[in-house]
């Protein structure tokens, strides 16, 4: 049986509340089941399970530069909600689909503004600017995926997918993103 985890033990935030976001708040999201790391494909448990920023790990595992591809944004006062692809720049395959809540307090103006434009991975936004921050996973899941999901990735509706939850924060430990990362299926 695999190991369940209870979302921040189910206390201060919902871990998945970006992914909430995508689908709206008085629609059904998709089934998501929180598992172990160990629980994951190898493929898989290699590309998520780490505490670096996606962005940079993908760029390197596919040997190419990353584009980000916006689905839905909306900015909340200080706080930017947006739901996007990452896909390889070669040739535009779907490489992650990320539902992603920044916290745009505590970046300089520039960085800030190039958030905001929303043509850039935050990931490579963060090295882009020397943005000192650290990742801390929360949680691990495999998701059956909708026709919203398989059409973004490139997938089948209902297929079985994996993914993360993960918080970056700045390095005085305030939160900087709280951030959903699909996988679509390793070739």
């Amino acid at each position: 049986m695999p190991a369940t985890l209870k979302p921040k033990e189910a206390t201060s935030t919902d871990i998945l509340a970006p992914l909430r976001f995508f689908y709206g708040l008085a629609s059904e999201s998709p089934r998501v089941t929180f598992i172990g790391p160990e629980d994951m494909p190898s493929t898989e448990r290699s590309l998520l399970v780490h505490e670096s920023d996606m962005t940079p790990h993908l760029a390197k595992h596919h040997g190419c530069e990353i584009i980000l591809d916006v689905h839905a944004k909306s900015r909340l006062g200080n706080y930017l909600v947006r739901a996007s692809v990452l896909k390889r720049k070669t040739d535009e395959t779907p490489i992650e689909f990320g539902a992603i809540g920044i916290h745009l307090d505590g970046f300089s103006e520039q960085a800030r503004l190039d958030i905001l434009e929303c043509k850039k991975p935050l990931g490579g936004l963060l090295m882009e600017h020397a943005v000192p921050h650290s990742s801390h996973p929360s949680g691990y899941f495999r998701i059956e995926i909708d026709h919203r999901l398989a059409n973004l990735l490139g997938a089948s509706e209902g297929q079985t997918l994996y993914g993360r939850c993960n918080e970056l924060r700045h390095s005085n430990g305030s939160p900087l993103a709280e951030v959903v990362e699909v996988l679509p299926q390793a070739n």
